[in-house]
């Protein structure tokens, strides 16, 4: 039997979450300076919102309460799936590391949320 975590820094999906906000970093630090406060922007605070609502969601006691910082956490990964779009559509750099973690890491969100309420029914 598996032990249960005790930080949020021991889950798979947070550590793959600030894998991708690194990344985020990375790519976005070669945008256009005139995008610093647009695309730049957005795109780092969205991709930092998914880790941060997994983060936050981890120690919430209830079972809701748990689910609904995962669910924003989705929110916010879905908003970064549009900014990868954009990044590609502008030329900005190559999105293909991006793509593939993000959809890594929507899988394990997904997973995580439906582990969580599976164990309170």
């Amino acid at each position: 039997m598996k032990k249960p975590s005790k930080t949020f820094q021991e889950l798979i999906v947070w550590r793959k979450a600030h894998q991708f906000v690194l990344n985020v970093y990375s790519l976005t630090s070669n945008f256009p300076k005139h995008e610093i406060y647009g695309l730049t922007s957005q795109f780092r605070r969205a991709s930092i919102s998914i880790a941060a609502n997994i983060a936050e969601g981890y120690k919430k006691q209830g079972t809701a309460d748990k689910a609904r910082y995962l669910n924003i956490a989705h929110g916010s990964l879905e908003e970064c799936r549009y900014y990868i779009i954009l990044t590609k559509d502008l030329e900005y750099g190559n999105v293909d590391a991006l793509h593939n973690s993000i959809e890594e890491v929507s899988k394990l969100l997904y997973s995580y949320r439906k582990a969580i309420l599976n164990n309170s029914s």
